[in-house]
C-alpha cells in the first residue's frame, strides 16, 4: 500500500498532531504501532514513513563501502537522527521539537503522500513547494513513457 493524498491537520501546544486516517491505515500491518520520523534530506519538512521503508533504506546503505563517508553520512542523518514516534489513543503523534523547528512547524501541518513514504510541512513552504514540482512535471512530464 503507499501514502497518497494532501491532508491539513492542527497541532496542538504540545506538539501533537492526527496522523490522516489512511495514512494510520498504510502503516497498520507493521509491527511498530507508529511512523519513523527523521529531516527530509530534500525539503525543509519532515520525512516519515514505517519500518519496512527504513529497511529498504539499509539495504541500500549496505551495498556502500562500509567506512566510506557516503555510507556514515546516510547511516547519521536516516538512522541516527530518526526518531520512532508511538500513535497514542487518538491516532496522534508527538512531535520532537528538533522536527518542528526544522519544518518550521507551529499550529498546522500539511501532510504529504509519496509513495512509501509521506512528509509533514508547514502549510505555506508547502505550497510553494507544490507550485515548483507542477512546473517541473509539466517540463519533464514525458519522461514518464513507458510499458505502463
Amino acid at each position: 500500500m503507499l501514502f497518497l493524498s494532501t491532508y491539513h491537520n492542527r497541532i496542538d501546544k504540545k506538539g501533537r498532531v492526527s496522523v490522516p486516517a489512511p495514512f494510520r491505515g498504510v502503516l497498520a500491518a507493521q509491527e511498530f504501532s507508529g511512523i519513523v520520523a527523521y529531516a527530509s534530506p530534500l525539503h525543509a519538512c519532515i520525512e516519515a514513513c514505517g519500518m519496512a521503508r527504513l529497511a529498504k533504506l539499509n539495504q541500500r546503505i549496505e551495498k556502500l563501502d562500509p567506512y566510506s563517508e557516503e555510507r556514515d553520512a546516510f547511516a547519521t542523518v536516516l538512522f541516527g537522527e530518526s526518531v520512532q514516534l508511538t500513535f497514542d489513543s487518538e491516532g496522534r503523534v508527538m512531535l520532537p521539537e528538533s522536527l518542528l523547528k526544522i519544518a518550521k512547524l507551529s499550529e498546522q501541518a500539511t501532510f504529504v503522500g509519496k509513495g512509501e513514504i509521506f512528509e509533514i510541512w508547514e502549510p505555506a513552504a508547502y505550497e510553494a513547494q507544490v507550485s515548483r514540482a507542477r512546473a517541473l512535471t509539466r517540463e519533464k512530464r514525458f519522461q514518464l513513457k513507458g510499458d505502463a
